[in-house]
């Protein structure tokens, strides 16, 4: 997991959630953070069984929207290296699950591109952009978050202000708000690669059936090969970057 960073203050500072940890642990995985240094990309990729893309509010590239201004958010080190690590793990078919903005910069580099403001692309949207919000979302039949949960519909929260307003070639929508907003992208491949728009980190430790998307993301890196490293006493501990 690429750390966040306290962006909203003076952003000298790594941060996140214990949520994202406790997820992975409980799940049976070894989770560790990795700071916004260049010679972590290839350590990254040579060494950890899988990626979590963590939430954040950071600048994307402008190219990533439709239409409107994009949102005038603080820039960050952090995209140069969690872009090199997400695209590595998608060369070598490495899993792969983001959470809020982990999620947005998966599904643009996969094609898809955002909206900066939810509101604007459904002006009957629900409140997305508040962390008291909860909705059910509806799960896409044959999707894998569908068979991880193991129910057509899932009780979220809610705190994003942009959302994927339309889809690349290769991604499908997993789950959709009853707005219509996209709440989960897959990548096809055979990959895991998943994102989910809310924060289940925030459910870690609780009985939620969402958390089984952690044990998803786990359960994938226990089935990578050994031959990259020869160090099949690692394998057990699932070790992932978050």
């Amino acid at each position: 997991m690429v750390l966040d960073e306290n962006s909203s203050g003076d952003g000298r500072r790594y941060e996140a959630s214990k949520g994202y940890f406790r997820g992975v642990r409980d799940a049976g995985g070894l989770p560790l953070g990795v700071p916004y240094l260049p010679e972590m990309v290839d350590v990254v990729l040579e060494t950890f069984d899988g990626v979590l893309c963590v939430g954040g509010r950071f600048a994307f590239p402008e190219t990533w929207y439709l239409g409107r201004e994009p949102p005038r958010l603080p820039t960050s080190e952090r995209l140069g290296v969690e872009r090199a690590i997400v695209e590595g793990c998608l060369a070598h078919g490495r899993p792969i699950l983001g959470i809020c903005a982990g999620m947005q910069l998966l599904a643009c580099l996969n094609g898809c591109r955002l909206t900066p403001d939810v509101q604007a692309l459904h002006p009957a949207a629900l409140a997305h952009d508040s962390r008291d919000q909860a909705h059910s979302i509806s799960l896409a039949a044959g999707s894998r978050l569908r068979a991880l949960v193991g129910a057509p519909h899932l009780m979220v929260n809610s705190f994003h202000r942009e959302a994927v307003a339309t889809l690349g070639r290769n991604v499908t929508a997993s789950a959709h708000a009853p707005d219509g907003v996209i709440e989960a992208i897959e990548i096809s491949g055979g990959s895991f690669a998943l994102g989910v728009q809310w924060h289940q980190e925030l459910f870690a430790g609780e009985d939620h059936a969402g958390n089984a998307i952690f044990r998803g993301l786990v359960d994938a890196c226990g089935e990578q090969p050994l031959d990259r490293r020869g160090q099949a006493d690692r394998r057990n501990k699932g070790m992932i970057d978050v």
